[in-house]
């Protein structure tokens, strides 16, 4: 059973250094989104992120283009601070994280994302 304030999560020792690529990414990645509010606070952010830029294209209103990284990165920041108490990924790699989101978003819908943190968390601590 996962802990739900994301505490017993993997982290990245003192000076492994930065990842080299979006392989070596997705695992601290998924470590820093261990817990289960994490994740849902972070594929509703990216949702309605997704909405407010279609919804911009549908009713041609430029407010909803601005209203998408607040929205999106407003829930998914509260939960790094308030439920992970780390610092967002998207500060280091942004583009990476985006397309982390995409797939943790993806794995989530499927049912496949608990499976993930389970493996990555018998990863052990990147190297």
């Amino acid at each position: 059973m996962e802990d739900f304030a994301g505490h017993d999560r993997p982290t990245r020792p003192s000076g492994a250094g930065q990842p080299r690529d979006y392989r070596e990414f997705w695992p601290l990645y998924v470590g820093q989104h261990a817990a289960p509010l994490t994740r849902l606070l972070h594929m509703a952010g990216t949702i309605l992120g997704v909405a407010a830029l279609l919804a911009a294209l549908a009713i041609g209103s430029w407010w909803f283009v601005l209203a998408a990284p607040v929205v999106s990165y407003g829930l998914a920041w509260s939960a790094h601070f308030f439920v992970e108490r780390n610092r967002p990924a998207t500060f280091a790699h942004p583009l990476w994280s985006l397309r982390a989101d995409f797939e943790m978003c993806a794995r989530m819908l499927s049912g496949r994302m608990h499976r993930e943190v389970a493996r990555v968390r018998s990863a052990g601590p990147p190297r």
